[in-house]
C-alpha cells in the first residue's frame, strides 16, 4: 500500500461519468493590489478605477476594485483545477457582475453541476460570494468535461516580480 499524497500537491478531475448534479467545489482568495498589478498587465486594461488610487477614490465606489475578469478568472480556475478540473473544455459562460470587489476583500468562488447534457456536456452554476455574503459574481459555464480520468502534480507557478519603470533610478535619483 502507497503513503497518502500530500493534500495540494496534485489535481484531479472528475469525468462526466462521476459528476452529479449538486457536486460543488469552491476556492478563496483575497483580493491584493499585486492581483491587480498583475491582472493589468496580463490584460492590458489600465482602466484608472483599477490602478489609479487617486482618481478610483473619485468613481462611483470610492476606491479601487478589482477587474471584473478577475472574478472571471476565479471561475475559470476552479472549473479547470477541481470541477470538472483537469481536461475541461470551456464552450460559454454568461455572467453578471452583481457588485464591486474592493482590495482586501476575500472571495468564495463556488461552482455547481446543475444539468448533466448529452456529449459529455455540463451546466454549472458560477458565483463570487465576499466575506459579508454579497454574491459580486454570479453566472452559468457550460463545458465539456472529461472523459478520461486525469491525476496530475500540481504546475508550481513561476515567482513574478513587479516594478514599476525606472522605479530604480528614481530611488537612486531620491538617495543623492
Amino acid at each position: 500500500m502507497s503513503a497518502p499524497e500530500p493534500a495540494g500537491q496534485f489535481i484531479e478531475n472528475r469525468t462526466f461519468a462521476e459528476l452529479a448534479v449538486g457536486d460543488t467545489a469552491q476556492s478563496v482568495r483575497t483580493l491584493t493590489p499585486r492581483d491587480i498589478s498583475l491582472f493589468a498587465v496580463m490584460s492590458g486594461d489600465v482602466n484608472p478605477a483599477h490602478v489609479d488610487a487617486a482618481y478610483a477614490a473619485t468613481d462611483m465606489f470610492h476606491g479601487v476594485i478589482a477587474h471584473g475578469m478577475w472574478g472571471a478568472a476565479l471561475i475559470s480556475a476552479v472549473l479547470g483545477t477541481q470541477l470538472p478540473g483537469p481536461g475541461t473544455i470551456f464552450l460559454d459562460q454568461s455572467l453578471s457582475f452583481k457588485a464591486p470587489v474592493a482590495l482586501g476583500d476575500t472571495i468564495t468562488t463556488r461552482i455547481t453541476v446543475t444539468e448533466k447534457l448529452n456529449k459529455g456536456r455540463v451546466l454549472l452554476a458560477c458565483a463570487c460570494i465576499n466575506q459579508d455574503g454579497v454574491t459580486v459574481i454570479d453566472g452559468i459555464a457550460r463545458v465539456i468535461a472529461p472523459s478520461d480520468k486525469v491525476h496530475r502534480p500540481r504546475f508550481v507557478l513561476p515567482e513574478v516580480t513587479l516594478h514599476a519603470p525606472a522605479a530604480q533610478y528614481a530611488r537612486l535619483v531620491a538617495a543623492t
